[in-house]
């Protein structure tokens, strides 16, 4: 390269700089490191200042233990670096990938039809409760208010232009004191004919699995279609699939996607297979080509980036199909019984913990007349944040509190115990709010 612009040296690449302004001698660094050193020095310095906390927060984002091949698989360049299909019958490893999520998700929901995934939970259900909207003509929602804070707050963004044209779209219906489920009576007297949806979600935020099938009835006597909401997939793998629903729309975040502050998480719509002209997203399907082999192809992109504007279903750009990836190849490690062994440890972690937390003075458990799966609300006589601090000792984050949203719930804190939560920690738990009621 020298020889080629006519330069004898290095230095003399630099001679158009005063000599004075050069630096003669090597820079005062220290020597090299080889690529295991360098990780090495990284981890040293990460360990000072990085502090493992156990946490017992849930509420819509579940940390659950995720398998090295999932980031050994997604990383490769066929994968990672053609995460959407555009030129989508060329593209054949990532639809048959596609096809693998739908196949699994609507075995796991009891559905006919899945989607190649929603942005995340959130926004799934607010594509579910607009997709019913356009199945039956009504405009009415009806909302549980045991639905995720968070997803009800997307839902209203969604619906205020509709709002704005149409009156009151969206309505919330309260819950039973008692059992943490929606309140029954209060939805068959506000379930009338112009309601397009009812909007549950269960396992609810309070971790209550709720009574589907009664839902269903109440709104399917009234032309209304019921809208079922997972926000904790790992669920799936022991509680019963809400087959009465008309759509299911899910947050699979659980199966190995990492909490990542907030996402990108891998939303889920699927449904009967009579609304698949008005599903969002894209769906992939299975075909043969004229000489009999499997082939995989785009059948249904109704987003507006393929179609007509008013034609569409919705503006949702992409598909998550990396990280849909992601959950296909977690169902694939676990396997239908590793999928429900997990839940039952979840479910047995979770049970402990109740207990254990409960059993402490000035403590005790609300909704405790419904089955629950990993969540449950725990009542301190004590404000939370008198033993959260103490918590933070320990190296422990305590429950959520629930005031926020719930103002009725003061001093209700939603806790979420994950198969990756040692006993000990439990129990150490347990210990510091006890010991925090006994000093009150």
């Amino acid at each position: 390269m020298l020889r080629e612009i006519g330069a004898s040296s290095i230095d003399d690449l630099f001679a158009v700089i005063p000599e004075e302004y050069r630096l003669a001698r090597d820079l005062d660094i220290p020597r090299q490191m080889g690529e295991s050193e360098i990780v090495e020095w990284f981890r040293s310095a990460a360990a000072k200042y990085t502090v493992r906390h156990t946490s017992f927060l849930g509420a819509g984002v579940y940390r659950h233990y995720r398998p090295c091949i999932i980031d050994s698989l997604v990383q490769r360049g066929e994968f990672l670096t053609s995460y959407t299909p555009y030129q989508a019958e060329i593209t054949q490893g990532t639809l048959q990938a596609i096809f693998e999520f739908q196949t699994m998700i609507a075995e796991l929901t009891g559905m006919d039809v899945a989607n190649a995934s929603m942005y995340d939970g959130s926004t799934g259900a607010a594509e579910a409760v607009m997709m019913a909207v356009r199945v039956t003509g009504r405009d009415g929602v009806l909302v549980a208010r045991t639905v995720h804070p968070e997803y009800r707050e997307v839902m209203h963004t969604y619906a205020q232009h509709r709002e704005a044209e149409t009156g009151d779209v969206m309505r919330e219906v309260g819950y039973d004191p008692d059992s943490g489920r929606i309140d029954l009576a209060a939805l068959e007297a506000a379930v009338t004919d112009q309601t397009a949806c009812v909007l549950v979600q269960s396992p609810n935020f309070f971790g209550i699995i709720e009574d589907i099938p009664a839902i269903a009835d109440i709104a399917h006597k009234k032309g209304a279609l019921l809208v079922v909401s997972i926000a904790e997939a790992i669920s799936l793998g022991i509680v019963r699939p809400p087959v009465e629903a008309d759509i299911v729309s899910m947050e699979a975040q659980s199966f190995g996607v990492a909490l990542c502050y907030g996402g990108p998480y891998c939303g889920v719509i699927a449904a009967k297979e009579k609304y698949v002209r008005q599903m969002p997203g894209r769906l992939v399907g299975q075909t043969t080509d004229r000489n009999g082999y499997r082939g995989f192809v785009l059948t249904l992109s109704t987003r507006e980036q393929h179609i007509r504007r008013e034609k569409a279903t919705s503006n949702i750009c992409t598909n998550q199909a990396l990280v849909a990836l992601m959950a296909t190849i977690f169902l694939t490690v676990y396997g239908k019984e590793g999928i429900r062994e997990l839940a039952e440890h979840n479910l047995a972690k979770s049970a402990y913990t109740a207990q254990v937390l409960a059993a402490g003075p000035g403590a005790r458990l609300r909704f405790t007349g419904a089955p629950r799966f990993h969540e449950f609300v725990l009542h301190t006589d004590e404000d939370p944040a008198a033993w959260h601090h103490r918590l933070h000792e320990e190296k422990i984050v305590g429950g959520l509190e629930l005031n926020r949203w719930y103002p009725e719930l003061d001093h209700a804190t939603l806790w979420c115990t994950t198969e990756i939560v040692p006993r000990e920690k439990i129990d150490i738990a347990a210990k510091q709010l006890a010991a925090v009621s006994v000093e009150a």
